[in-house]
């Protein structure tokens, strides 16, 4: 019952030698107990989270720049389209500029206010319309918009869609209202004569 020595052990002497204290040189060391036990498996990496449309918030940031610069544009263009810009101004001032040129200084005054102010009206509609078929059109593809994108992108925000019916909107009415302008049903010509 007494302890066996470091020496004793190897050469199997000592009290109690038998066979189960025989060293086998070929048998390997056990390995440790914490070398036996799996590692753990890494946790997986946690899903974006859900809208409430069922779309992850990657989905949100990835398509909803883009839309929502369209719908601003949109927007803007519908502004412009009812309000003027600098370029119909400026068209609309050229025209002005030709119409006096080639006006002869002794043609009736039908011919004049035709020639200098009828075709810069003209032109100022024709821009107007311009900019508002260019709104119409930008609105409509960014409603559309999430019917072509691919599944699981056709989150966005809300205020994106309530921008692009603005824009809609506007580019309506600046269309209507450049074709009564340019038709002459809405503001024409004063009758000469």
């Amino acid at each position: 019952m007494g302890t066996r020595t470091e020496t004793e052990t190897e050469t199997g002497a000592g009290p109690g030698t038998g066979s189960e204290n025989e060293r086998d040189d070929t048998a390997v060391d056990a390995p440790d107990a914490d070398a036996t036990q799996p590692e753990p498996e890494p946790e997986p990496e946690p899903e974006p989270e859900q809208d409430a449309d069922g779309a992850g918030a990657g989905a949100e940031e990835s398509s909803g720049v883009g839309q929502g610069a369209a719908a601003v544009v949109s927007g803007a263009f519908g502004l412009v389209s009812l309000t003027g810009s600098w370029l119909g101004t400026v068209a609309a001032a050229r025209e002005t500029l030709v119409g006096q040129l080639e006006t002869a200084a002794d043609a009736d005054v039908a011919t004049q206010v035709k020639e200098v102010y009828g075709d810069a009206w003209n032109t100022s509609a024709l821009w107007g319309g311009l900019f508002a078929l260019t709104a119409l059109i930008v609105g409509v593809v960014v409603l559309a918009g999430p019917a072509f994108a691919r599944p699981g992108r056709t989150a966005r925000a809300p205020w994106i869609t309530s921008v692009a019916w603005a824009g809609v909107t506007l580019g309506v009415v600046g269309l209507l209202l450049a074709v009564l302008t340019y038709t002459g049903v809405l503001l024409g010509l004063p009758a000469t004569g």
